[in-house]
């Protein structure tokens, strides 16, 4: 749909709108409109948008954990933040689209309406989700016989995007949809209303840069992880990577396991963080963190001090320049497991990475926005864009980025064997390293060095979907990642 919209005429970031609208169709375990949107677009400058929805206005801490206990859940009612990607689809249109919303939709709603066949990847994302959301009917009656080769068919989304395409953003926030997104979490026993949609609006932010590798490397600002992905590139900046795949495993490891532990004790909405993000870069604090490192030995990260002060990613350029880095996302598969039936609009369960624990940073508050792991990224080189990469996977998005950029930028492979290489993950609830079983001798390795390992498969879909596009004087480069069912493609 992106190339399609390219082809007619249209710039990167009108296929970028085109080509996120299709992916709600047909990868409805992944993003959708009821998901949040995030964005890193170069114009001859940066531009960062954040589509981060907030909890609703009356989801006090009492008020929730007298519904739910002490612990967040993965799923339901309390999980749904306002949704943030049909404002973020309008609002990059409105400041740099050359086509309306209803044609960009318009292969998007052909697909609903019409439907698709599931293939094989997608099929295992239905089937694998169903005890999840075993308890939910109005998913099961859509969704919960979906198997490979299934026609399935959307025409409540198809309407969704119809309407949206005639009267935009209000008939989601202000409108019909409100009203019936408030309803579908009402009737699960959820607290949101229409005034928390009423009340929504994305946020334009500066992207955050730090140096890696001869380059620059920029991110978004909380609350995403994007200033986790900066840190753990400057600690590994100062490593001595050497070219025994154990060792040089090792260090990245760790160095991931110090940034992770560092977002999840101070990254949150920045109008609750205790620290200002820039601390986390400082390069007194990065040298400190990275002493840390024993190089022979796997340690338990802990938080550090600085000084106080479900996903689908894409992206697109055009043959003027125009960059657009862009992720949107239900967070966990199709998110909190309520659907609203009269739009075919599965809600986000965002609000799950939220805790109850009354000391923490992230800790759930009215109209807050939790800490949030999609981080689209562009690197720029002597002030010009070079690289916009990018990758799904929730908590495995940091690594991932971290080492596709070390292959790419450090190593001088070629992006798309960057991309394909063998991948490792880390579980910040556990600290466990989880390997991809194609990596020959690094589970040894890594386990000699004190790691708790486990295998994961071939082309690990927990591994991420990493994207990239290389920016040259003589054009584009793109990569896609073997793990998804993406492609590069251009006219």
């Amino acid at each position: 749909m992106g190339l399609a919209t390219l082809a007619r005429g249209g710039n990167a970031v009108d296929a970028a709108v085109a080509a996120a609208l299709a992916l709600s169709v047909v990868t409805p375990y992944c993003c959708g409109p009821g998901g949040d949107a995030f964005a890193i677009v170069w114009d001859g400058a940066l531009h960062g948008y954040l589509g981060s929805g907030r909890s609703p206005a009356d989801a006090t801490l009492e008020a929730v954990k007298a519904r739910v206990g002490n612990d967040m859940p993965w799923v339901g009612a309390h999980t749904v933040t306002v949704p943030g990607a049909v404002a973020g689809w309008f609002d990059l249109l409105e400041r740099w689209g050359t086509r309306p919303f209803g044609e960009l939709a318009r292969d998007a709603r052909r697909l609903a309406r019409e439907g698709f066949r599931v293939a094989a990847h997608g099929a295992g994302q239905f089937i694998g989700a169903r005890g999840l959301y075993r308890d939910f009917p109005d998913w099961l009656e859509l969704y919960g016989h979906v198997e490979m080769g299934t026609r399935l068919v959307q025409p409540a989304l198809a309407r969704a995007f119809e309407l949206l395409a005639e009267d935009g953003p209000d008939a989601f926030y202000r409108g019909p949809i409100a009203g019936d997104i408030a309803a579908a979490v009402e009737r699960a026993g959820g607290l949101m209303t229409t005034d928390d949609l009423v009340g929504y609006a994305g946020e334009w932010a500066a992207p955050m840069r730090a140096p890696f590798a001869g380059i620059e490397v920029a991110e978004l600002p909380p609350p995403t992880q994007g200033v986790t992905a900066l840190e753990v590139l400057r600690i590994t900046d100062g490593l001595d990577l050497t070219d025994d795949p154990g060792e040089r495993a090792h260090l990245l490891i760790e160095a991931t396991k110090l940034a992770l532990a560092d977002r999840d004790e101070h990254i949150t909405d920045p109008a609750a963080m205790r620290i200002a993000p820039d601390a986390l870069l400082l390069e007194d604090y990065v040298i400190a963190r990275r002493r840390e490192i024993d190089p022979r030995r796997a340690a338990q990260p802990v938080p550090g001090r600085p000084q106080r002060g479900g996903t689908a990613y894409l992206c697109a350029a055009d043959g003027d320049g125009l960059l657009v880095s862009l992720i949107q996302s239900n967070f966990l598969a199709f998110g909190s497991g309520i659907y609203v039936p009269e739009w075919g609009i599965n809600l986000n369960n965002r609000g799950s990475s939220f805790t109850l624990d009354a000391g923490h940073v992230n800790l759930l508050a009215p109209a807050k926005r939790p800490m949030h792991t999609l981080i689209p990224a562009m690197g720029l080189r002597d002030g010009e864009p070079c690289l916009v990469f990018g990758t799904m996977g929730g908590d495995a998005q940091v690594p991932t980025q971290l080492q596709v950029i070390t292959s790419f930028l450090r190593d001088g492979a070629d992006l798309q064997d960057a991309i394909s290489a063998p991948r490792w993950r880390v579980d910040p609830a556990t600290w466990h390293v989880h390997v991809e079983d194609r990596a020959p001798g690094l589970r040894e390795a890594l386990e000699a060095r004190g790691h708790r390992v486990g295998n994961a498969a071939a082309y690990d879909n927990t591994m991420g979907h990493a994207h990239a596009i290389a920016v040259a004087p003589s054009g584009y480069d793109g990569a896609t990642d073997p793990r998804a069912e993406g492609a590069v493609i251009g006219c």
